[in-house]
């Protein structure tokens, strides 16, 4: 027998400038929320993972207080130009920031 899940944990992965007001924001709303520090694979840059528990129909809420709190930024890589007898760098754009979300159902949690 399946039953839907009445719980809901989000994991978020912001950059780490956005973590206060992301934090602020869902805390907010009224759910309860803990942050590890974590680093990107591809640029290497601190980030911080939220962890958010919150009833299954307060999802939309708290996505669209992450999407308020934390914004898409431009920034700059340096990479060396190919077939380039110098290793002079070039400056490419990147874009960076937001937030990614996943959504994981919780069948049973506890309080202690």
């Amino acid at each position: 027998m399946t039953q839907n899940p009445v719980h809901l944990l989000l994991m978020a992965v912001v950059q780490d400038q956005d973590l206060d007001s992301a934090t602020k924001a869902v805390q907010a709303i009224g759910a309860s929320v803990t942050y590890l520090s974590s680093s990107g694979g591809f640029l290497g840059r601190r980030n911080a993972t939220l962890l958010i528990g919150l009833p299954t129909a307060r999802e939309a809420e708290a996505l669209a207080a992450l999407q308020e709190a934390c914004r898409q930024r431009i920034e700059y890589m340096t990479l060396p130009l190919e077939g380039s007898p110098m290793p002079m760098p070039a400056p490419v754009p990147v874009t960076v920031g937001g937030a990614t979300v996943f959504a994981l159902p919780v069948e049973r949690f506890e309080q202690i």
